[in-house]
């Protein structure tokens, strides 16, 4: 009676598409709400855009375009101007599940499982009904070729619909075009707009232009117009090799002895290393490495682990950098502080890896809720499941009342702040095949929480300035007011002009006074003197600024000019020690010495609260 059940039971077992998978479990690759749906939808090609137009040497222009075509329908446009698909590679790039260049090399990239637009194509297909339009160009001498795709999910082929040529105006580039059921929502940080956002700040060489379904168009600007540095390939370091893969590597290499094998299939394995391993595990360097056992191989594993062997190399990655993270913000985000850090390269499992971070403060953000902590691996932002990431473990695991900022119940501080933190990796560990969080690894954790720690310090430092800035600022307000009065009552005691106050208002306050002295000349001209004097207690740099719309001849020291339209600036870098004076002048041909009063000086590079006699700002 056995036999006739199994005999059934058997019928019924089939094999499983990897496409047909994903149609009844699109949830794990970020396919379970019509928001998510189109964020997963732009995120996955401009990830494929950005790594190609980098691959290419080629500064990336993104276009995005978002329609609404019924009342839970749109049609989404996602153009660059990247280096385009070869007519063979176009079905298979977008239309078959598992198929990319990216999932054996060991570097740094955004896409890694050539699943991520293949996907958003199913999704198209299975929600609308619709097939996906591809445009692709490889140069300008070459034909664009347009194809009309849809996906096989029976055998995880693609089914061409339609195959010609069309005219376009890119000299190369790629476009996609999908209809989908989703949802385009504005004013959360679970938007398309935030994560174009956020991809510009960490992307600062890329331009981005976003059309929004009513017709609004936001261009994300590029800061620099320099490509980061390409990531390198490099081989896998034996640290992170398991049993079963090297098993799998000494069946199919070509090497037949077994030393050749080890500095020919992993990184930072030479000739003496080499020798090195196969005397710790009992092995003689000669033997052909397809005849080693299980065991054998166990004993290689283990010497991996006894003999040292040299860190992995970090070209395989391609950090943002600190000026770069600075910039980005900057460009993105109106604050008053800003402060960056780059890790020193570690790894884990064998992976080489670097943990960036940046902290904006102030200006505009909102000062009454949690900082706003925005998380990135290989350049790509994380939006979903901020919970479960080991960079939101890391920062919920510092006492931030000892850097400056109000902790309530433990978890992420609250403050007009913003927190970036990137993970750059050859194999970001992420928690699914969604890509949303970071897995709890304590190596990839403590490297988080020193990074954050160092900026947390320079915020402390800033807060701690920003207090007794004020105080500075206070002080100085009572003595503005006290001060004038004294001098206007003396003057009139004395019947003589009212006194300049300036001198002693920077000589009690410590700061850095500068004046400007005006001599006119018989022939018409003037000679302009400028002095500066450092009434503080510590030597200090800062840049003086002379804006006005005249030449000026036989100036001593010579500044530097840079023009501004009908303006001139001119400009002085000083470095004055604690007491010490610099005088600089120059010289004007027929002007008056009213007209030079209005000419504006600037003081660049020191707070306003530690300048009198002139304005004051950080960065011209």
């Amino acid at each position: 009676m056995e036999a006739p059940i199994a005999a059934e039971l058997a019928k019924k077992q089939k094999s499983i598409s990897v496409a047909e998978f994903f149609e009844k479990n699109r949830h794990i690759l970020g396919f379970d709400s019509a928001p998510r749906s189109l964020i997963t939808t732009v995120k996955e090609a401009v990830d494929n855009s950005l790594d190609a137009c980098e691959e290419a040497g080629i500064l990336p222009d993104l276009l995005i375009q978002i329609e609404k075509t019924g009342s839970d329908y749109l049609t989404i446009i996602i153009e660059d101007n990247g280096p385009g698909v070869v007519k063979e590679q176009i079905p298979k790039v977008f239309a078959k599940l598992l198929y990319g260049s990216r999932f054996h090399a060991l570097k740094q990239s955004r896409g890694q499982q050539g699943i991520g637009i293949s996907a958003a194509v199913l999704y198209a297909q299975m929600s609308a009904g619709r097939h996906t339009k591809i445009l692709s160009r490889t140069g300008p001498k070459s034909p664009a070729h347009y194809y009309e795709l849809m996906i096989n999910t029976g055998n995880n082929e693609p089914e061409i619909l339609k195959d010609e040529i069309r005219d376009w105006f890119r000299p190369h580039g790629t476009q996609i075009e999908l209809e989908m059921k989703a949802s385009y929502v504005k004013g959360r940080r679970q938007s398309v707009y935030e994560y174009l956002k956020a991809t510009a700040i960490v992307n600062p060489h890329a331009r981005i232009t976003l059309i929004e379904p009513d017709g609004n168009e936001e261009i994300f600007e590029r800061a620099i117009a320099k490509i980061p540095e390409p990531a390198k390939e490099i081989l896998p370091h034996p640290e992170g090799i398991e049993l079963g893969t090297l098993m799998k590597m000494l069946h199919y290499t070509e090497r037949q002895r077994l030393a050749p094998f080890l500095r020919y299939s992993f990184c930072k394995i030479g000739l003496y290393t080499a020798d090195e391993i196969c005397k710790a595990a009992g092995l003689n360097p000669e033997i052909d490495p397809h005849t080693l056992s299980r065991h054998e191989a166990q004993k290689l594993i283990e010497a991996f682990h006894k003999v040292k062997i040299m860190a992995p190399p970090t070209d395989c990655l391609s950090p943002i950098g600190e000026e770069l993270i600075y910039r980005g913000l900057e460009k993105e985000v109106k604050v008053d502080f800003i402060a960056t850090s780059t890790r020193k390269p570690a790894v884990y499992s064998g992976s080489p890896f670097v943990v960036e971070v940046g902290l904006a403060y102030g200006g505009k953000l909102p000062g009454d809720e949690k900082i706003n902590l925005m998380r990135f691996a290989n350049r790509v932002p994380l939006l979903y499941q901020q919970g479960a990431c080991v960079t939101t473990h890391a920062v919920e695991n510092i006492k931030w009342k000892q850097y400056g900022l109000n902790q309530p119940g433990g978890g992420i501080p609250n403050g007009p702040g913003l927190l970036l933190i990137h993970l750059a990796s050859t194999n970001v560990p992420f928690t699914s095949e969604s890509k949303d969080a970071i897995a709890d690894i304590p190596v990839l954790k403590a490297e988080v929480e020193l990074a954050v720690k160092e900026v947390a310090r320079k915020l402390k430092h800033y807060l701690s300035k920003q207090k007794t800035l004020k105080k500075r600022k206070e002080k100085e307000i009572i003595i503005n007011r006290v001060l004038p009065k004294m001098a206007v009552k003396v003057a009139d005691i004395l019947e003589k002009e009212v006194p300049d106050i300036d001198p002693i208002v920077a000589k009690i306050m410590g700061n850095v006074l500068v004046s400007r002295e005006v001599q006119l000349k018989e022939d018409g001209s003037a000679e302009v003197g400028v002095k500066v004097k450092n009434f503080g207690a510590t030597s200090r740099s800062f840049k003086v600024h002379e804006m006005h719309p005249y030449r000026i001849v036989k100036a001593k020291p010579e500044p530097k000019c840079v023009t501004m339209g009908e303006t001139y600036d001119y400009i002085w870098e000083i470095k004055a020690a604690a007491g010490s004076s610099k005088l600089f002048s120059y010289q004007l041909e027929a002007v008056s010495s009213e007209e030079i009063a209005r000419f504006q000086l600037i003081v660049e590079g020191l707070e306003e609260e530690l300048v009198t006699g002139a304005k004051a700002i950080k960065r011209v």
